[in-house]
């Protein structure tokens, strides 16, 4: 039975003001985040495959080697995650406006920044490297063999950076069951890979990387593949198009906002864990295990906030303010009730997951003191969070960088008054206060984001 429209959309399509493709209904929020949080939950699973197929090898320095290697490439690889926040906003937008030769165009900038950001990872990876086990705490046989790895891994950096714009595109279009099926290939192909070059031939840490290296090539691949359609389109090679100036400081100058955003909440975060440390090495433990908590929770978020930021994205370049005002709602309204389902996850079995995440005795004791702060962290972060997906949908980035600025130096003044008074708990209160004052400056700046789509 199809789902009654609220009675502002009736009235809007009966005057003419929307289209039917302009109305935002629960089964469509729906198709678009179910597909992106059934394939966030299949990245954990690499990595624990990843970490069980050298682990065979009966070696520590392997499994060190491969993490270690990993994180590094993952940290470089995430400078440039701007190109799928860009990308989806101003695609949706022109998506919108029903301007399908900028929407082709838009794939080949994306592309291009991808192919040539993955080029100069290449070229400069003997002092990028360098400059990353100088800060790493590795022994010289982890040193070895992650050097070893990533030597192997970073000839695929174009396309995985370039999956960035791909996947942007893709949730832009609202089709993230290829999404879906992009991301299921490569870590199955990977899995299988892995046994294959590990297990079967013996290849040990250089076969993950082998591995890693042929299942990102092959999802960029079927990425385009998914995308082919649009290459029947003049749009896509239009050069005056694809290269117009003005078109691309406008990407450029969102794009590095976004990447100033992204920045300073990667600081916040390292920062954490450095004063967590100050603490002492099971405080560290314990606050790293927490983290994951929130990670648990941003990866079941991030299909309402794609959602939010295609809808949203949408409605601003098609003018209408009903269906930017639903998709808002019915967004968040989604990631509020995914986040009281984690609150109470979390509070009901919080502690039997920090048992299966270590088996230090004093790190679980520790990390039960500090369990409250993730109970009450997906509620403190939820409206920063979908907000997030909203103003990305919008290309509103001067106001996300603005915002998280904000944060940031409140996360920083809490910190320094709190650290001391009550230790790793006046650390725990700082960040999710942070998570608040993101939520309260960009939910003051939403009326702004609204009255551009009248």
């Amino acid at each position: 039975m199809a789902e009654p429209l609220p009675e502002a959309e009736v009235k809007a399509l009966a005057r003419g003001r929307l289209a039917p493709d302009q109305v935002v209904t629960h089964r469509r929020v729906l198709n678009i985040a179910l597909p992106i949080v059934i394939s966030n939950a299949t990245v954990p699973i690499l990595g624990a495959v990843d970490t069980g197929v050298v682990g065979q090898i009966g070696e520590a320095a392997p499994i060190g080697a491969v993490g270690l290697g990993a994180i590094i490439l993952s940290a470089l690889y995430w400078i440039f995650g701007f190109l799928r926040m860009g990308t989806v906003g101003l695609t949706a937008q022109a998506s919108g406006t029903g301007d399908q030769a900028e929407v082709a165009a838009l794939l080949s900038r994306g592309l291009l920044i991808g192919a040539g950001a993955g080029l100069a990872l290449l070229m400069l990876q003997i002092p990028l490297f360098w400059a990353a086990f100088t800060v790493s705490p590795g022994s010289p046989e982890v040193e070895r063999l992650a050097r070893g790895y990533m030597t192997i891994r970073i000839w695929s950096a174009p396309a995985a950076i370039s999956l960035y714009a791909i996947t942007g595109w893709l949730i832009a279009q609202e089709r993230t069951r290829a999404v879906l099926v992009i991301q299921v290939w490569m870590n199955g192909l990977n899995i299988l890979l892995d046994l294959w070059f590990v297990l079967g031939l013996g290849w040990g840490v250089e076969g993950v990387a082998i591995a890693t290296f042929m299942a990102e090539w092959s999802g960029a691949a079927l990425g385009l593949w998914f995308c082919r359609g649009v290459f029947a389109m003049p749009g896509w090679r239009d050069r005056a198009r694809v290269f117009d100036r003005l078109r691309w400081l406008h990407m450029l100058r969102l794009n590095g906002d976004i990447l100033i955003r992204s920045m300073l909440l990667e600081a916040m975060f390292v920062s954490f864990l450095f004063l967590g440390a100050g603490q002492g090495d099971v405080t560290l433990a314990a606050n790293q295990v927490l983290l994951q908590f929130l990670m648990i929770t941003a990866f079941a978020l991030d299909g309402f906030a794609f959602a939010a930021e295609a809808l949203v994205g949408r409605a601003l370049g098609a003018r209408q303010r009903e269906m930017l005002r639903r998709g808002a709602l019915l967004t968040s309204g989604w990631g509020l009730v995914i986040c009281v389902l984690m609150t109470f996850a979390f509070a009901a079995a919080g502690g039997s997951i920090i048992d299966l995440m270590t088996s230090a005795a004093d790190v679980r004791s520790e990390a039960r003191q500090y369990l409250p702060y993730m109970v009450a962290a997906p509620l403190a972060g939820c409206a920063a969070w979908m907000l997030d997906g909203i103003f990305i949908g919008a290309t509103r980035s001067r106001d996300m960088r603005n915002m998280m600025a904000i944060s940031f130096g409140v996360y920083c003044a809490s910190a320094a008054l709190l650290l001391p008074l009550l230790g790793n708990h006046g650390l725990w209160l700082a960040l999710l206060i942070s998570f608040v004052i993101r939520g309260i400056t960009l939910g003051l700046r939403y009326p702004a984001l609204e009255a551009t789509a009248a």
